[in-house]
């Protein structure tokens, strides 16, 4: 699906060269993040105005300095703007093939951007209202966002919506993929497909092709950005497996004769489960089948168990965060290497999700939850505490 680079990215006596500028601006903005004391007194506090002076003296002070009257919705929209004006910023300062990757991390947000246009057209929903839901990430011009929820509902709308439209951005190469596999799967032609498939189907299958492309682009860059990216990408895959599998539940993508074929093409073809895991995955029916084959993985039986076992201090998917924190955070402890911008980006959208969690919990009187987040970088994590 894309051009991969046929020479290395570099090591320590090339790599600076034409990386050393952005990876040192990235390593930079790791003092940004939120200080465990920084956490200890927002938890603190009694109201949203304690919450913004707290915030003014942090790193989000300027995000923050024209509003009044804080909301979580306000806090998430200036700390996810703040975010994207950094990443931004580092593009520019990018060249090839560290700019291509960083392409890559947006690639996410388009498809997520389509696919909530998608899914509010269905619903009949005001395109001004969505679009304010987007992803700053994953924004194409004007003109292409507000022609994405203006299809026909029919398959002939359908097709002239990714011809006109999908074909000239750039996931619209997953998209023709999906065509052409769903066309071929269920021997019809490519203009009925969308219309038949769920939205969130569609969905899945689109975050596996660029999950599959995005491994394929850091294995040819080879070097520690291979690994470590390679690494990191094959957990966001089975975890990606994972849900999948376990949201199929009393559905009918849990029915016997779509868990072989709608089901399992749903799983990535990447990733420690990837391909007897998957396998095996295809085969589930229920959450003690599932238990079952996790607890072949050691890497996935801890957290599965957890779950299992109905705790209340901490849900499947924040032993998913709290596991992707810790693994983030090593892309850190290297030099010479791209992950380092990846864990950035993924790292700062757990932060967001904390202040998010941490204002909520104020706003709705819930002080007893409000403990419930997984802090970055902090010196109290379970994992350092181990050592």
């Amino acid at each position: 699906m894309s051009a991969y680079p046929k020479e290395p990215v570099g090591d320590m006596t090339t790599f600076n060269i034409h990386h050393g500028f952005p990876e040192a601006l990235v390593r930079g903005m790791r003092c940004s993040f939120l200080k465990d004391t920084d956490y200890h007194h927002l938890t603190q506090c009694e109201s949203l105005e304690d919450v913004l002076l707290n915030l003014n003296e942090s790193d989000y002070s300027d995000a923050l300095a024209d509003s009044n009257n804080l909301t979580p919705n306000m806090l998430q929209k200036a700390a996810v703007e703040k975010l994207v004006t950094e990443f931004k910023y580092l593009r520019m300062q990018s060249v090839q093939p560290l700019s291509k990757f960083l392409d890559f991390i947006s690639y996410e947000y388009m498809i997520e951007n389509v696919m909530l246009l998608l899914k509010g057209a269905l619903s009949g929903r005001d395109i001004n209202e969505l679009l304010e839901q987007c992803h700053p990430l994953g924004m194409f011009k004007e003109s292409v966002m507000r022609s994405i929820p203006t299809f026909e509902n029919s398959p002939r709308g359908y097709s002239d919506l990714y011809q006109t439209v999908l074909v000239d951005t750039p996931v619209g190469p997953y998209f023709a993929t999906f065509l052409q596999e769903s066309a071929e799967t269920r021997g019809a032609g490519s203009r009925n497909v969308l219309e038949e498939v769920e939205i969130e189907i569609i969905k899945s299958s689109l975050i596996k092709y660029w999950l599959e492309d995005f491994a394929n682009f850091c294995e040819s860059l080879g070097g520690d950005t291979g690994s470590l990216m390679g690494e990191i990408l094959k957990i966001r895959a089975d975890t990606n497996a994972i849900n999948i599998t376990l949201n199929s539940f009393g559905t009918p993508l849990n029915e016997p004769n779509m868990r072989a074929t709608d089901r399992k093409r749903l799983y990535p073809a990447v990733g420690h489960l990837y391909p007897a895991g998957t396998a095996m995955l295809a085969d589930v029916g229920d959450e003690d089948e599932l238990g079952r084959v996790l607890e072949l993985f050691p890497q996935y039986s801890a957290i599965w168990n957890l779950h299992a076992s109905g705790s209340v201090e901490k849900s499947i998917d924040d032993a998913f965060y709290e596991r992707d924190v810790q693994m983030l955070e090593l892309a850190f402890e290297g030099q010479f290497h791209f992950a380092v911008f990846y864990a950035y980006v993924k790292l700062k959208e757990q932060e967001i999700r904390n202040l998010v969690w941490i204002s909520e919990c104020i706003l709705q009187q819930q002080k007893d939850e409000i403990e419930k987040f997984v802090p970055v970088f902090s010196q109290h994590a379970p994992w350092r505490a181990k050592r």
